[in-house]
């Protein structure tokens, strides 16, 4: 029966986290169209439409999105007439599979006690059911299910494991195309990943040595009880999120495939659904790094003052709201909702960093990967080290105001969020203006000599 159980849980999860990466990328691709027309003040999204009689439907361009999807399935599928067939087939898969493998220890959530789920017992000679909550402390050993499809002891070990991969695909996608626009972005993204992979390793080594566990899901748990990472190592999140963003080979850091010089680079050769993997696994690296970025530095599943047994608000030894039970099972719920929920906003920021910078020259790439990024990784390291030595020498006070001032953290990240969300709600039912301003003496000029004459779009 338990074993059903843990095998029923385990398709679940796998459900919900494929079908996560999966979605969360195809959105992706129509943000990168709408928001990018909101940012430059452009037209977005408007060509692909459904019409029916004089009603036009367009859903805010995400048909733009459909139309790339059924594109892709019946495009030809080309192979340059020399290219290595096996390994011009094989590196696609490549590229992709490595990006679902990462994120299956990835945890969306606290471990759920399955004996805490459901109770009955005799009330008034009656039987009575109800859920319960769970202790704040420890977590059951027997009968639970993992927040992660594959909770692995080496944890965060893996993850560096996997993203290396990444690697191997774009390099045998270049050298197999019989292109030397393919070959020149193969290597370019070899180089590229190597130096950035260094960055990302030593920035995580402090994180790891302020929680004390390699494993994702005790991360979380320690900034549950503590404070959230980015308040404890802000340098090593400035450093992951950068390298995060070079790995994901986007802009500013898309010198593998910059169409100006390279074509496409590594996969100019690939069409139809081959050059959809590349392009839809480039995405799915975006969600996998946000996860891995809200797993280490952002609290993971968890909420400010929200622990396993329910609402507790306290700075320091001063309790302002005593602990309100929550259910085990809506505790859980919260927690993969407030997960996916931070990983989508972070995913909204890398949207955001790639329409408003400028693509870095490839020195200037390759510069701050190695003079900046790996002795600032460093840097941070020592200091970790140092902080936590001073930390173990020191007294019982010392200790005490350290958690006082994390629990502080804690209030401030409860009252950024609440001001979020009521500014988002703000925004949903206010109305909006847009007024153009002129920038630069050509616009200026011409809107001088009465403006321009606006003409219907090309195809």
């Amino acid at each position: 029966m338990m074993t059903s159980t843990l095998l029923v849980a385990s398709i679940i999860k796998i459900l919900v986290i494929v079908g996560f990466l999966f979605n969360v990328a195809g959105l992706l691709t129509w943000v990168d169209r709408r928001q990018s027309a909101m940012i430059q003040d452009r037209v977005g999204p408007n060509r692909a439409v459904i019409k029916i009689g004089k009603f036009e439907l367009r859903v805010f361009g995400l048909l733009h999105t459909a139309a790339d999807g059924v594109k892709f399935f019946f495009k030809e599928d080309f192979m340059p007439p020399k290219a290595d067939k096996l390994l011009f087939s094989l590196a696609p898969i490549l590229v992709m599979v490595p990006v679902l493998a990462l994120a299956a220890v990835i945890p969306m959530a606290d471990t759920l006690c399955l004996k805490q789920i459901h109770l009955t017992a005799m009330v008034n000679g009656a039987e009575q059911s109800w859920w319960p909550a769970a202790e704040r402390v420890g977590t059951c050993t027997t009968d639970s299910v993992e927040g992660a499809v594959s909770p692995l002891n080496v944890g965060i070990l893996y993850v560096f494991a996997m993203a290396g991969q990444g690697i191997v695909g774009a390099g045998i996608a270049g050298w197999s195309s019989d292109n030397k626009f393919s070959l020149m972005g193969a290597l370019r993204a070899a180089s590229q990943m190597v130096s950035y992979e260094v960055a990302i390793g030593l920035s995580l080594v402090g994180a790891m040595m302020t929680y004390g566990t390699v494993r994702l899901d005790d991360m979380v748990r320690w900034q549950g009880e503590n404070a959230w990472g980015i308040f404890v190592q802000p340098l090593a999140f400035f450093l992951f999120f950068v390298s995060a963003v070079a790995e994901s080979k986007r802009i500013p850091f898309d010198l593998p495939e910059a169409e100006s010089e390279l074509v496409s680079g590594y996969f100019t050769e690939y069409s139809g659904m081959k050059f959809g993997m590349f392009y839809f696994a480039e995405y799915m690296e975006i969600v996998t790094s946000s996860m891995l970025v809200v797993v280490v530095f952002l609290g993971g599943w968890q909420l400010p003052f929200l622990h396993r047994d329910g609402l507790t608000i306290a700075i320091g030894d001063v309790g302002l709201v005593e602990t309100v039970k929550m259910s085990h099972l809506l505790v859980t719920i919260i927690g993969v909702v407030t997960f996916f929920g931070k990983t989508l906003a972070i995913c909204f920021i890398q949207a955001f960093v790639r329409w408003s910078l400028p693509r870095f020259r490839y020195d200037q790439l390759m510069r701050l990967g190695w003079r900046v990024l790996l002795p600032a990784a460093l840097a941070n390291i020592f200091i970790t080290g140092l902080v936590l030595l001073a930390i173990q020498d020191a007294g019982p006070s010392v200790q005490g105001a350290l958690k006082t001032a994390a629990d502080v953290t804690q209030g401030i990240v409860a009252i950024l969020l609440a001001s979020l969300a009521l500014r988002g709600v703000v925004f949903a039912f206010s109305s909006r203006k847009i007024e153009h301003v002129l920038v630069g003496s050509a616009a200026a000029m011409s809107n001088a000599r009465g403006g321009t004459k606006d003409a219907p779009m090309g195809a």
